[in-house]
């Protein structure tokens, strides 16, 4: 689910890096902000991230655990090397219906009523404030919820908040070749990421590895000149 879901570099890596640069932090929020219609995964579109289904249903991916086990760790992740101490990690949800039917190439209709966007927020809660937030928001089609954040540019984006001084922000896409679009863009980072940590995975000690484990992760063997 990871891969279709969140870039991780954005989740760990952009965080941990930029705050480096910034003091009196307050807030720091790591964003997806995409159209779900570009993938081309139109059964986990439908039946696992739910846009389509009926409001009275929760999709498999918005539930407490689900968001808890995909996302929680980066959360997690961050507060430790940032050695912020949490006192909890707690989720929200937020899911608007769609106005009117919509067509999406290879993936049909869409009715209307039927879930159309969500925001949910993986929050790292200290003194009953949010610090360390994972957040998406996530359309079907790009007129619902037009009250909620849009990426700059395009249809999609990942996107580092640090509230502080000053405050920073830093929003990335990916296009690539093979797979056109904000979607591919994030597939392929993901997947390189993960290609490119293997040497460091088979050199490092046996069982489940974290980032923070491993040394940088760099794209050194990709270099193609």
């Amino acid at each position: 689910m990871q891969s279709f879901l969140s870039s991780p570099e954005s989740m760990d890596i952009m965080p941990i890096l930029v705050s480096g640069v910034a003091s009196g932090i307050e807030e720091i929020r790591m964003q997806e902000i995409f159209n779900y219609g570009l993938y081309d995964a139109p059964d986990v579109v439908r039946n696992v991230i739910g846009f389509g289904l009926s409001m009275d249903t929760l999709p498999r991916m918005l539930e407490e655990e689900a968001l808890k086990i995909v996302w929680a760790p980066m959360v997690a992740i961050v507060a430790e090397v940032l050695d912020v101490t949490l006192d909890s990690i707690e989720t929200h949800v937020e899911r608007v219906a769609l106005e009117r039917s919509i067509q999406v190439d290879g993936m049909g209709e869409f009715e209307a009523g039927t879930q159309g966007a969500f925001r949910f927020e993986v929050r790292g809660m200290v003194n009953g404030r949010a610090r360390i937030v994972v957040e998406h928001v996530t359309r079907i089609d790009d007129d619902c919820a037009p009250d909620w954040p849009y990426p700059p540019e395009g249809q999609g984006c990942h996107q580092l908040m640090i509230t502080g001084t000053p405050d920073l922000v830093v929003s990335y896409h990916g296009h690539d070749r093979i797979e056109p679009g904000p979607a591919g863009g994030g597939n392929a980072s993901a997947a390189n990421r993960i290609v490119n940590a293997i040497p460091a995975v088979c050199d490092g000690k046996a069982g489940i590895l974290s980032p923070l484990d491993l040394p940088p992760i760099h794209g050194g063997a990709q270099i193609n000149w």
